[in-house]
């Protein structure tokens, strides 16, 4: 079976054809022996639904120009499977929608018609621009009018001066719509136009203006939420958004009449004490500038390649662990182990919980006593000067929580076992946490809001992400165990406070979390998407079904 895979061919539509009103029967062999007659075939393709079955249309691409050309005019018009088909050269989308915008029509809509109303009526008023081949004023289940209607003309210009002459005009008190019929298709995009360009209208009347407020005591109301702002200047319009019973959700809006004194109202109160809650204060954002700029956060947070460091060294902070400008979300399991590169020492695992490229958690390392040979695990050895290989994961000692503020190691094949004797002593690393304590692997140990804020405000800024992440991914692995450590790292990019907020409230928790696992499915698909984009096209350019005679 032939397939052409060059996209410059398929994409220019050069002998491509398009077939439609095929009977179900007709498969992508049937298709290619009826237009192989007309010359060298490239791609032949019969549309199907997920289950298989033939959607009734199909493309076929010649070779050459002439070709297509050549079987339209042969078969456009004739019968396959005792069905009359259609061929005809083939257009892209978007070319027929800039197509059909002066597209001429004999059929037109009416609406804003009077309940009285008949179809005759109807007809009489449109008659004297034209033949009319139907006019109906459609009706509902009862008989009773719904005060709109259709009328075909048999000509087009006839259909072209009532639209003209008609729209606008007053008919039984009435001011009558009158416009080309269009598709359900053509109708939704258009109200979707015109709604996306309302929803922009307020977006830039309000822009700059219209604050959006997080973690609002219970009993603050709208009159109270307007005297706390009441002070930096203006206000249109103050909210408390409530549930269906009438209870405060902990948020609201203020929109100033200037963007001056909006802008200073989030200045001073951000993060202000008002009641028993810092206060988070923001601009407003519609929902998809929410989503956009999490998903260019997510785009950020991949892991990047570092490049390796030079020198036979043994690094604290390995070269194959992620460390500067690469992100590592909380609660990742550590990655597997690989062959380094010639001169680095062996791959230290990550620990789950750490924050890469920070100072690393207080573990302990063997230290082999003095006049001791140190037992070597199996490997090969390296060049001269050289460090020694890595064993397989299953034989290299790994790291392990072991409570308080250190590590332990788990023994493996080829490591002295705690039992034995004549084994260095084992004393801590230096390296310590900026002396947080370290807990045990699955174990959560929930911190008061109170006393995470009082540790916050002492700590750096590594050590509060750190701080937060910790608190947080217990509470994100019980609403979206999969992704937890994904989601986690998402949410630790909001402003301090919104996190806060966020561990003392499961609603605003479990909302945010939807919305970051429902940006990770769309930067997925998006990904898978672009992956396949070329093989999709191959496949609706009819690059799979070619059969070879």
């Amino acid at each position: 079976m032939y397939s052409n895979r060059d996209p410059s061919s398929r994409k220019s539509g050069a002998g491509n054809i398009f077939i439609k009103n095929l009977d179900k029967s007709i498969d992508n062999k049937a298709l290619y022996d009826t237009f192989c007659a007309f010359g060298n075939i490239l791609s032949c393709k019969i549309a199907t639904d997920p289950s298989g079955e033939s959607r009734g249309y199909g493309f076929v691409q010649f070779e050459m120009d002439e070709s297509a050309q050549s079987a339209i005019d042969k078969l456009n018009g004739m019968l396959i499977n005792d069905k009359k088909v259609y061929v005809g050269p083939f257009v892209r989308k978007q070319d027929r929608e800039n197509v059909s915008n002066n597209i001429k029509f004999s059929n037109v809509y009416v609406k804003n018609l009077s309940d009285t109303v008949t179809d005759d009526e109807l007809k009489e008023m449109f008659g004297k621009y034209g033949t009319i081949t139907s006019a109906v004023v459609m009706r509902d289940s009862d008989g009773n009018s719904r005060c709109f209607g259709f009328v075909n003309f048999e000509n087009a210009d006839a259909a072209a001066q009532a639209v003209q002459e008609l729209n606008g005009k007053i008919f039984n008190d009435k001011e009558l719509y009158v416009g080309r019929a269009q598709k359900k298709s053509e109708r939704e995009m258009e109200l979707k136009e015109k709604f996306e360009k309302n929803i922009q209208e307020v977006a830039e009347k309000f822009q700059n203006t219209n604050l959006y407020l997080k973690n609002l005591d219970d009993n603050i109301d709208d009159e109270k939420l307007r005297e706390i702002f009441a002070e930096y200047g203006n206000i249109t319009s103050c909210k408390v958004m409530r549930d269906s019973y009438g209870v405060s959700r902990g948020s609201g809006f203020v929109a100033f009449k200037s963007a001056e004194d909006a802008n200073r109202a989030l200045t001073e109160m951000n993060g202000k004490m008002v009641g028993s809650k810092p206060l988070y204060v923001a601009l407003a954002q519609r929902k998809d500038d929410r989503k956009a700029k999490l998903q260019a956060q997510f785009s950020q947070m991949r892991p990047v390649a570092m490049a390796p460091s030079v020198g036979p060294r043994m690094p604290m902070f390995p070269p194959s662990v992620p460390g500067v400008g690469q992100q590592l979300f909380y609660g990742q399991p550590p990655p597997a182990f690989i062959n380094p590169q010639a001169g680095f020492a062996f791959q230290q695992p990550m620990m789950p919980g750490m924050r890469p490229g920070g100072p690393m958690p207080n573990f302990m390392m063997p230290m082999v006593q003095q006049g001791q040979q140190p037992q070597r695990p199996a490997g090969r050895r390296a060049g001269s000067g050289g460090m020694q290989q890595p064993m397989p994961m299953g034989s290299q000692q790994q790291i392990f929580p072991r409570g308080g503020r250190g590590y332990r190691y788990a023994t493996g094949r080829g490591m002295p076992d705690p039992g034995m004797h004549n084994v260095g002593a084992v004393m801590p690393s230096p390296y310590e946490m900026g002396g947080m304590a370290m807990r045990d692997a699955g174990v959560s140990q929930p911190v008061p809001i109170g006393a995470l804020a009082t540790a916050l405000a002492n700590a750096s800024p590594d050590q509060q992400r750190l701080m937060l992440g910790e608190n947080l991914y217990p509470l994100v692995e019980q609403l979206e165990r999969e992704q937890a450590a994904k989601v986690t790292g998402m949410l630790l990019e909001m402003d301090q406070t919104e996190v806060l907020h966020l561990l003392e409230s499961p609603d605003a928790l479990k909302a945010k979390v939807a919305e970051a696992m429902e940006v990770l499915r769309s930067a997925q698909h998006l990904q898978q998407s672009n992956a396949s984009t070329e093989q999709q096209l191959a496949n609706l350019s009819l690059n799979d079904g070619v059969l070879s005679s």
